[in-house]
């Protein structure tokens, strides 16, 4: 381990309580027949600039916490993480997977844009190299071999609320459904039909599709909102992320609706609650596959370590990427003193079931998790809006 590594993982050692940390991450001990390893070179694939930046964020982060709680290996290897800038668009997003492949990584992890994720499909199945997804998770990205995804596939967060609701709403109620026109809306929009039943009236109207800008202005949603809201809406279902959240959410409330919003929880995750007031942004439901108050024991030593430094709590898209480098540590592991991206890839359908921060899952035959999603809630916890744990939904995948 170098000076600056061991000094880091003391230092978040010392933060958390070190029996426990070991316990649930590893210890130097675990790595130390493997610690002359041959070292082992990962590319991640994140946003660094523009709108989706924030998310991006969070993905390097929880990739770079995972690595500092262990020595900075993976499966005994030390490793040299390169990233590389994903951009806003399938085309930034291509040239920086062709610039890490050039680059002789082992394997690749992150991306964040769905339309990204389709236009690298062929790139990373060619170059034989896994990649271990830890956002962007479209529907119709089927049979591949080299793909893997550490976070969920889209249509399943509206599948997950769309039961919910089901079973939730008067049958004398109207749903507006309200999503930008994109390949991550279409998956969502079709999962939450699929589980609140497609030939229900309550959600009979047609969606209202939004201009797909990442970084809209403020009054980009407002004709369209209005579209919705002349419906006379119960409820809301909605789709956005981002900056797209934040501006959405603002003018939602500014046409005067004051009904109940449910989304997938990108509506309210990361730094969205801290740029929306409380009055707009309190009783948003979503259902996501993580919140950051789940008690379990590898959630408290993850969310307790990344608060410790980040002084921020987790999101999905910071657990994803840890599991990222958790799967990649136990199939770089399984393959053995001198991996090849074959053997890593092969491994990966052989690591069984993970103990991660969202609770156990594994991965099923279309290299997603099979794992649970929640109910949350925007409310305040003590000081701060936070989306606070209601219940369980579904298990999916």
């Amino acid at each position: 381990m170098s000076e600056m590594n061991r000094r880091r993982a003391l230092q978040l050692l010392a933060g958390l309580g070190a029996a426990g940390l070991v316990a649930g991450c590893g210890s130097d001990d675990d790595d130390a027949p493997t610690a002359s390893g041959t070292p082992v070179r990962i590319g991640l694939v994140a946003p660094t600039t523009g709108a989706l930046k924030p998310i991006g964020t969070e993905i390097v982060n929880g990739f770079q916490l995972y690595l500092d709680l262990n020595g900075g290996r993976l499966g005994g290897h030390p490793v040299e993480l390169v990233t590389a800038d994903e951009g806003e668009n399938a085309r930034t997003g291509q040239a920086a997977v062709d610039g890490l492949l050039k680059q002789n990584v082992l394997a690749l992890t992150g991306v964040v844009n769905s339309a990204v994720m389709v236009a690298i499909r062929d790139a990373v199945e060619q170059a034989r190299v896994p990649l271990i997804g830890s956002n962007a998770s479209p529907a119709t990205l089927q049979s591949v071999v080299y793909i893997w995804r550490t976070s969920y596939v889209l249509n399943e967060p509206g599948e997950a609320m769309g039961s919910y609701l089901r079973q939730q709403l008067p049958t004398n109620s109207r749903v507006a459904v309200i999503a930008p026109e994109s390949v991550g809306s279409r998956d969502v929009v079709e999962g939450f039909r699929n589980g609140f039943g497609a030939d229900d009236p309550r959600i009979a109207d047609p969606v209202v599709w939004t201009d797909a800008a990442t970084n809209p202005g403020d009054s980009a949603y407002t004709a369209d909102i209005q579209r919705a809201l002349d419906r006379d809406p119960d409820a809301v279902f909605c789709f956005f992320d981002g900056q797209a959240a934040v501006q959405f959410i603002k003018q939602l409330r500014r046409a005067g609706y004051r009904g109940q919003v449910y989304a997938p929880g990108f509506l309210t995750e990361g730094t969205v609650l801290g740029e929306v007031r409380e009055p707009e942004a309190a009783g948003i439901m979503t259902a996501l596959n993580y919140s950051a108050d789940l008690n379990n024991t590898a959630n408290r030593q993850f969310a307790s370590v990344y608060r410790k430094t980040h002084n921020t709590s987790p999101t999905t898209y910071a657990m994803a990427s840890y599991d990222a480098a958790q799967v990649l540590d136990a199939a770089i592991r399984l393959a053995g003193d001198t991996p090849t991206a074959q053997e890593v890839n092969l491994a990966l359908g052989r690591i069984g079931q993970i103990d991660s921060p969202r609770g156990a899952w594994q991965f099923n035959q279309s290299r997603t998790p099979q794992q649970r999603w929640y109910l949350r809630k925007v409310q305040r916890d003590g000081e701060v809006l936070s989306n606070v744990l209601i219940n369980e939904l579904a298990t999916l995948g």
